[in-house]
């Protein structure tokens, strides 16, 4: 099958959307399939290595600028590499990943040319207007029911995900979650130097993994700082990063990490605290678990479908800080639960892995070219 990945981000850029993409690349490939991505050039400066992430699998740049605010997140600009690259691998199949720029050029050249599209959501844009710009719901989505209504089929992250697509109208929705690898995520990771470097005087490690930025509320762990005995870690990057350090006092604040080293960091957790709101999925949560680490997360959005309440660590109100203070409290006050938490999240992902996911989205890659061939018939 030769399938055509549009992407609005991809490595060396490091976020859900571009890491679903990549384990999407690597399970086709695997598999005998011929992948091919587009997606917006990264930064100039960019060492070339880190630009090809899978040197086998052709990839496109089409030329992009900064997101203004956000210039790690780049938006690629209008190009007619895009239906180049579709016509000359002679597609049978458009992946459109996270569809909101280049997505929706990809979308109306696969309607052009009489190609099958699969779009995959995985951004809150409704909550991410709402956050921005305090308003523009309605119009987010009236442009995810746009793009993704012309879609063969739309595969959502959660049962959260889902509900909310359909109560807003868009049709042939079906469930798609996310791997993880339970490989690189385990408990045998946990590095008693790096706890020490951490936490020099044994404090109860607490971290938060993913983007600096204001949709995430990564604020609300300014309680659990407060916390005697408490340290918590911060790992990633973003626009929010000054005032988090000044919101988070005591705070270790580690910058971007990646691959092994990020699942030595995940493994040497105590608890792990996911803040924001608006996740489709929340691929950390399920990076923490794979860890054996306890989760505290909100009670809205992919949370709800990986962390069992009680089980495998705790769901808080969305958006209360007391809430999650609490939480953490009251794993902090219990080693026994947590190492009950943290083996019962374990359990919980070991059959999540990358291949199982890949399995079921060839699955409904079958199912729409079955659809289009009854169709033309």
């Amino acid at each position: 099958m030769r399938v055509v990945i549009v992407t609005e981000s991809f490595p060396p850029d490091v976020n859900g959307v571009a890491h679903c993409a990549l384990q999407t690349v690597r399970h086709l490939t695997a598999r005998g399939h011929a992948p091919l991505v587009v997606a917006p050039a990264p930064a100039p400066g960019t060492p070339a290595a880190a630009e090809v992430p899978c040197p086998a699998v052709p990839l496109v740049h089409v030329p992009s600028l900064p997101l203004p605010g956000y210039p790690q997140v780049r938006v690629a600009l209008p190009s007619r590499r895009l239906v180049t690259a579709l016509t000359e691998h002679r597609a049978d199949l458009v992946h459109l990943a996270s569809p909101f720029v280049l997505g929706v050029r990809g979308m109306a050249a696969a309607a052009r040319l009489g190609i099958p599209a699969v779009a995959v959501y995985q951004t809150d844009l409704a909550g991410y207007a709402r956050t921005y710009m305090g308003a523009g719901e309605a119009a987010a989505w009236r442009r995810i029911r746009s793009v993704h209504s012309a879609a063969d089929r739309t595969l959502a992250p959660s049962g959260a995900a889902l509900h909310d697509l359909e109560a807003h109208g868009v049709p042939r929705v079906r469930l798609w979650p996310r791997g993880v690898d339970t490989v690189r995520f385990r408990p045998g990771r946990r590095d008693a130097e790096l706890r020490r470097e951490l936490a020099p005087n044994g404090e109860l490690l607490v971290g938060y993994v993913g983007r600096l930025a204001p949709e995430k509320q990564v604020e609300l762990l300014a309680g659990v700082c407060g916390m005697a005995g408490v340290r918590v870690v911060i790992v990633g990057d973003g626009p929010s990063e000054p005032g988090l350090r000044e919101a988070l006092p005591g705070a270790v604040f580690l910058g971007r990490r990646t691959g092994d080293e990020l699942a030595r960091i995940f493994a040497s957790l105590d608890v792990f605290v996911h803040t924001g709101p608006y996740e489709t999925f929340c691929q950390t949560v399920q990076e923490a678990m794979a860890s054996g680490v306890p989760v505290v997360a909100p009670a809205a959005g992919g949370p709800l479908d990986l962390v069992a309440h009680g089980r495998t660590g705790l769901l808080v109100p969305p958006r209360d800080a007391a809430a999650v203070r609490d939480a953490v409290w009251s794993l902090a006050a219990d080693a026994q639960l947590r190492a009950a938490y943290g083996a019962a999240a374990r359990t919980a992902v070991e059959g999540r892995t990358w291949e199982a996911v890949g399995e079921m989205l060839l699955g409904h890659y079958a199912e729409v070219l079955a659809a289009r061939s009854v169709v033309a018939a």
